[in-house]
Parts: C-alpha cells; sequence; structure tokens
C-alpha cells in the first residue's frame, strides 16, 4: 500500500483511530518514520478547522514502531485567539512508538514579510546518480527517487558536512500536502552516512521541521524536490544537522533539524 492510501482512510472528528501500518517500508528493523510522522501530521490535520496551518512538528521517536495496527491519538495543551498546542501519539500494544507537539496557527496580518531562504546550488536532476539497486538500501526507500548533487554516496568514506540531493515520490502522483513534505524530507537517511565507509545502522532520535508555505496547490508528489542537510556537530555516536527543503523553483517547503544516533 501507498502512503496517501494509509492517509486516505484517516478520518475527521476522531480522538483518536486505530490504522494499519502496512508492510513494504520497513527501515531496518522499525517502521520507517517519515511514514509514522507524516500519519500523525495528517491526524491532526484532519481534526481541526483548515486555517490552522501546522506551523510547526516536534517529534520523538520512543520506540520501533512495526507493520499492523497503530493508534493515533491527540489532545489540546492549549488553545489560543489564533494558534494551537497540541500533543499527538501513536502507539502500538500500549506503548507509545512516536510522541509529537504540533503548534498548529492561523494566519494573521503582520508587517514582517521576509522571504524563505534561497535553494542551495543543487545543480540538476541529471547532475547526480540516484541510490544503488543495494541489499543496503532500505525497504522505504524503493518508494523514491533520488539524485545525490551534493557530498557522496552513503557509505562512500566521503567526509563533509553537506549531503542531499533531488528526491520525489517514484509511483504516487497526488497533491502534494503537509503529510507528504514529512516523508519526503525523512527519506533522506541521516547526513553523516556518507562519512562511513561500510555500512551500520543509523536512525532519527528527535526531529523538528516547520512549514513556511500554506499554498501547496502548485505542486505534486512526483515533481522533483531539493534537499539539503548541512551537519553542525556529530560525536559520540551522535549527531545534529539542519536542512531545507525547497520546489524545483526554489520556493522553500520546510525547515528541519534532527538529532540522529549513528551505530559507528
Amino acid at each position: 500500500m501507498q502512503l496517501h492510501q494509509t492517509l486516505a482512510l484517516i478520518e475527521d472528528n476522531k480522538n483518536n483511530q486505530t490504522i494499519e501500518l502496512p508492510e513494504g517500508w520497513a527501515q531496518g528493523r522499525a517502521f520507517f518514520g517519515g511514514f509514522s510522522a507524516a500519519l500523525a501530521a495528517q491526524f491532526l490535520l484532519q481534526q481541526f478547522p483548515a486555517d490552522y496551518h501546522l506551523r510547526s512538528f516536534a517529534i520523538s521517536f520512543v520506540a520501533p514502531a512495526a507493520p499492523g495496527a497503530a493508534t493515533l491519538s491527540y489532545r489540546v495543551l492549549r488553545q489560543g485567539s489564533s494558534v494551537l498546542q497540541v500533543a499527538v501519539e501513536l502507539l502500538q500494544n500500549d506503548q507509545v512508538m512516536l510522541a509529537g507537539l504540533a503548534s498548529m496557527g492561523k494566519a494573521r496580518s503582520s508587517m514582517v514579510n521576509v522571504s524563505g531562504e534561497t535553494a542551495p546550488d543543487l545543480k540538476t536532476v541529471n547532475d547526480g546518480p540516484g541510490l544503488p539497486d543495494a541489499e543496503i538500501v532500505p525497504e522505504f526507500a524503493k518508494h523514491y527517487d533520488y539524485r545525490i548533487t551534493s557530498g557522496g554516496m552513503p557509505f562512500s568514506g566521503q567526509p563533509g558536512r553537506t549531503f542531499g540531493g533531488w528526491v520525489r515520490f517514484r509511483h504516487e502522483q497526488q497533491q502534494l500536502t503537509t503529510a507528504a513534505i514529512i516523508s519526503l524530507v525523512d527519506a533522506w537517511p541521516p547526513a553523516v552516512l556518507p562519512h562511513l565507509n561500510k555500512p551500520a545502522p543509523a536512525s532519527s532520535l528527535t526531529w523538528t521541521i516547520e512549514f513556511p508555505n500554506r499554498d501547496l496547490s502548485p505542486f505534486n508528489t512526483h515533481d522533483w524536490f531539493q534537499y539539503e542537510a548541512f551537519i553542525e556537530h556529530a560525536a559520540d555516536g551522535y549527531g545534529h544537522s539542519r536542512a531545507g527543503l525547497w520546489s524545483e523553483q526554489g520556493e522553500l517547503l520546510a525547515i528541519s533539524r534532527q538529532s540522529f544516533t549513528v551505530f559507528a
């Protein structure tokens, strides 16, 4: 089952809902975290009026989820005149797999108007290789197309501070949504993997992603999007990076900050 087929099963006006995490989205021994986070975000967005834009979503991957039944639930922490603070959880077997804190806000008139950071020079989709069809590539990655034009290939022993290129959904052609952006950003492995000279496990620990753009109507999930991460610090088996996702035309769609573990 594709991501958007599962997202379509989420219902409105629900305090909690049980949904099936499909097979085919493994990330090592765990279910792909970008899929889980996208489900949690979409679940929240469908419970509140559309003028509450998801401004920021802070996610903690508490435990590895697995294919099968999972329950989504939320509670409102505070509701002001224009901002909602909401906690959301994804549970399996009564255990928390994912916990998130969402800040959802209505648009307001403001004297401040600063355009988003411009996209880096990532060349074109014809200037970099995709991920190899190899056993070390996680199962979920087969749902995406990649072109690596910044930094080296994972496990190639090429140190550097930047990693990224171009990404899109391989098979799905849908209107781009906030949930789809979440999965596109998390589809990229931690930015330190090119530093390694042989395969080793690595996974997100905490993740904050922000969404400056409300109007996603010009974009399709099969369009190419630009992504680049910058390593701020990495040592002792942990790392910290910031990243952005831009449209092909250079419009900023997401701002990401991640802490991750690497077992090498």
